[in-house]
């Protein structure tokens, strides 16, 4: 083996001639080099020992590549692994100064943002015209920290306590002897949870196959709460409006799509942005006193339900105008929780949310690490200033001796006007479901909302995976879930499924609402 040493001489000690001299495509390339900086020689051929010997671990360049190679991937997140994502602005436009304090709302305040829509259930790379709501996360990057709104196209969920969410995406997931997503299983889990009807009646509808991420809606889901300056709580829902108006797709006509790409609605985010044709959404509130819950004859802080009759105000527009450079660095490693908030937004008492304020920052730190929040997509444009520190891939720039608080050598100081807000309680620990359960009303208006040839395709794409249950007790259970919703509804979904009409009705008048 020959040693061949070259000295490298700095820029300053070549002379004018020399660099005049120099071939032209020497000074315009940036040579390849390893991690450490050091250039490579050859990145064609492995080295080994001899012409017919065996490759030599000592070949650092070879053992990086295939060390960085087999570190590519960070974990898939468990739902929302199918996305896309985009930079742009937010525009505030109405005064809510009256119930928040939050200065994201300050009218005229320019907000950058960054979007990831996503499927939910399917890995990376499905298909996404497959039947399934579709995430819709928003981290506006404030003043006074980052803010995600982490939601979905549809307004309502699945589910209303997250001590069932494992059990929701465990059933809906392929199973675990197939690899293959199975009616049976998700039925059979569905046909225990009511309440669920609501978000199966508009997953099973058109709006479970949206043409494009950019003709849907988007929607917190949950209930928020604003607080003003003077600490009064106001309960909030939001609600993106596309104004690109709203397309989805038949049964058949997604179908279609995927037999030509299974990337139709990131290719049409991606070139409509790249030919200048920004996607906007308009946000709108609906805005409840907490005196008014309670005059409801449902739990409007159950994330089952919509507010119906509330009114909707607009204010702000968001606009995505820029891709990303790099598909990793900032979609795939984009950090959503709603546990980021910031001062004058609190999560409600809504029992799912409360389980998703931990459960999402959980996820990030497990997926990207306990640095998350220190990579460029993630990190505020605020100054952050507190004594978390240390962990894995650590790029921040701590200093000093005093990494604990309270100290006199270094303060901290806090604002006690940004204290939580107080919440009167009453009653005793307990586990127990909500007094105003009211499961399957609001799926009966859903499904008396739709045009005839909706409600029709509806009950096409509900008859088409609820007929492929085997077990009777489950089906009829599900049947008599859609009757009670809608005796239409119900009665069309069990004639497509020669099931005994009866029966269903025997089982559905049996149900409380």
């Amino acid at each position: 083996m020959t040693l061949s040493i070259t000295r490298r001489l700095p820029l300053a000690t070549l002379g004018l001639a020399t660099l005049l001299s120099a071939p032209a495509v020497a000074w315009c390339q940036t040579p390849l080099t390893r991690d450490n900086g050091a250039p490579v020689g050859d990145n064609q051929n492995s080295q080994t020992a001899g012409p017919n010997g065996p490759v030599l671990l000592q070949d650092v360049q070879l053992i990086q590549k295939l060390q960085r190679f087999d570190r590519e991937r960070v974990p898939e997140r468990v739902v929302h692994a199918r996305g896309t994502g985009a930079h742009g602005e937010f525009v505030a436009s109405a005064d809510l100064s009256a119930v928040t304090r939050a200065k994201v709302f300050v009218p005229g305040t320019r907000t950058p943002v960054f979007v990831r829509f996503s499927t939910v259930i399917h890995g990376n790379h499905s298909p996404e015209t497959l039947r399934d709501p579709r995430g819709f996360a928003t981290k506006f990057y404030t003043a006074e920290g980052n803010w995600d709104l982490v939601g979905n196209n549809l307004p309502v969920f699945f589910i209303r306590d997250a001590i069932k969410f494992p059990d929701m995406v465990h059933s809906l997931k392929p199973s675990p002897d197939t690899n293959v997503q199975d009616p049976n299983r998700f039925f059979d889990f569905f046909s225990h949870v009511p309440e669920a009807t609501h978000m199966l009646t508009r997953v099973y509808s058109d709006q479970g196959t949206p043409a494009s991420y950019r003709t849907m809606d988007g929607n917190g889901v949950h209930a928020y709460k604003f607080v003003n300056a003077q600490g009064g709580i106001t309960y909030v829902k939001f609600h993106w409006k596309s104004l690109q108006g709203l397309k989805n797709l038949t049964a058949r006509e997604a179908s279609e799509v995927q037999g030509r790409s299974f990337n139709h609605a990131s290719e049409d985010l991606i070139q409509a942005i790249n030919a200048g044709n920004f996607p906007k959404w308009d946000l709108y509130v609906q805005l409840l006193k907490p005196e008014q819950l309670g005059a409801f004859d449902f739990d409007p802080l159950d994330a089952t339900k919509i507010w119906p009759g509330v009114p909707e105000t607009k204010v702000g527009t968001l606009t995505l105008n820029r891709n990303p450079a790099n598909v990793f660095q900032e979609t795939e490693q984009a950090a959503f929780a709603p546990g980021n908030l910031v001062p004058g937004i609190e999560p409600s008492e809504d029992r799912l949310l409360q389980g998703r304020v931990f459960s999402y920052n959980d996820t990030q730190l497990h997926r990207i690490g306990a640095n998350a929040y220190q990579l460029p997509i993630n990190a505020p444009k605020a100054v952050v200033n507190n004594n978390n520190q240390d962990g894995a891939l650590n790029g921040g720039a701590r200093v000093g001796k005093v990494n604990y608080e309270p100290s006199r050598l270094e303060p901290k100081p806090q604002d006690a006007s940004l204290r939580y807000s107080s919440l009167p309680l009453s009653g005793t620990t307990q586990q127990q479901r909500i007094a105003k359960t009211q499961n399957f009303r609001q799926a009966g208006d859903f499904y008396r909302s739709l045009s005839s040839q909706e409600q029709a395709n509806l009950v096409a794409n509900l008859a088409g995976d609820l007929g492929q249950v085997k077990d009777e007790t489950t089906k009829y259970t599900m049947l008599s879930f859609f009757q009670k919703a809608d005796s239409q509804y119900g009665a069309a979904i069990a004639k497509a499924l020669n099931a005994d009409a009866q029966r269903v009705r025997e089982l559905a008048a049996a149900l409380a609402d």
